[in-house]
């Protein structure tokens, strides 16, 4: 694995070599949307190098008869680019947040967190169903494009759950019939926040992408993925949150529910985060926090956010959580 990503490739501009940036990607239309945003963002602000995208299929692409729950695999949109990112192909690759495990496998981090423009999930399943138990929730799988057709034209749904993010990235905001706000159904760790995943070492890919740090973004997705990684979620259990920033203080609510909703379990936590939270005097050390390097950004800050996610965490266990989700994931496991 290269330190420090001499393995790079180079391209011949006006007599002179320029470094070509090797950014890899899913090949559903929605991450190549993504990634063409980020890649954006790095020319505008690196003008003086160049950049090649390179698609890739994962195992969750491929295995589309089986809901995301039952394949019990955790990085199901994230192993084969992390391959290739080991293996120098890729210099970085970009992710939805949601779909990256909050421990990482050595030798990788997220190098940076951008907030962007922006069912299957037991998530959304366990609470609607609590909301409306006269309703009928299915499995879906698919990309976006996959989703609708079965909607519009297969007619196998009245109606779909999907994340307003990923329509409105796609320019398809009209297709949008209600919006469930958060006091109804709360979004899953990450969602909507885009993750550029690096290698630990690569110093120099890191200092690149660490300019696209969204920092209220990050904060709040630090708080998420602590309180995820510290109740030991994941896709086969209903855990849920919802997180904002006011005047100083950093809101995370987090709830965990039974498989059909009829049990749950919801509280909210606050604490103060110092403000700029750009740091003014220069990079602090790069300890990961959930799998996040933050350069520039106030090491203080990270770990308050940090810190109310284990707090949330532990309140809810405290409370009789880990029954819940135990139960949850036998039930799941089962059937």
């Amino acid at each position: 694995m290269s330190g420090n990503g001499g393995a790079a490739a180079t391209a011949e501009k006006n007599g002179s070599k320029m470094r070509v940036i090797r950014v890899g990607t899913r090949k559903s239309e929605l991450a190549r949307i993504q990634t063409d945003t980020v890649v954006a963002m790095l020319k505008t602000l690196h003008p003086g190098m160049q950049f090649e995208i390179i698609a890739m299929s994962t195992t969750g692409d491929k295995i589309l008869d089986t809901a995301l729950s039952k394949i019990g695999e955790k990085s199901l949109f994230t192993k084969e680019l992390e391959y290739a990112l080991e293996r120098n192909e890729v210099d970085l690759v970009v992710h939805s947040l949601k779909d990256v495990p909050t421990v990482l496998p050595p030798g990788f981090t997220i190098g940076a967190i951008c907030n962007t423009v922006g069912t299957s999930s037991l998530r959304r399943v366990a609470q609607l169903q609590r909301k409306f138990p006269h309703l009928e929730f299915k499995s879906i799988r698919g990309n976006l494009n996959t989703r609708l057709r079965k909607l519009y034209e297969q007619q196998e749904f009245s109606a779909i759950i999907l994340a307003v993010a990923g329509l409105q990235r796609m320019g398809w905001q009209n297709r949008v019939g209600q919006i469930l706000h958060p006091e109804e159904c709360m979004y899953a760790v990450g969602q909507g926040a885009l993750a550029v995943e690096v290698r630990a070492k690569d110093q120099d890919i890191l200092e690149l992408v660490s300019v696209l740090h969204d920092p209220e973004t990050l904060l709040r997705c630090i708080a998420e993925r602590a309180f995820l990684r510290h109740l030991e979620g994941g896709c086969s259990v209903p855990v849920a949150v919802h997180t904002m920033m006011s005047d100083g203080q950093l809101y995370l609510t987090g709830g965990v529910w039974s498989l059909d909703g009829s049990d749950s379990m919801q509280e909210t936590m606050q604490t103060t985060i110092q403000v700029p939270v750009q740091h003014e005097d220069g990079p602090e050390d790069d300890p990961q926090l959930v799998g996040i390097t933050a350069r520039n950004i106030p090491r203080g800050a990270q770990l308050a956010a940090e810190n109310l996610g284990i707090s949330l965490a532990s309140l809810l266990l405290d409370k009789g959580a880990k029954n819940i989700l135990d139960v949850a994931r036998q039930l799941n496991d089962v059937h």
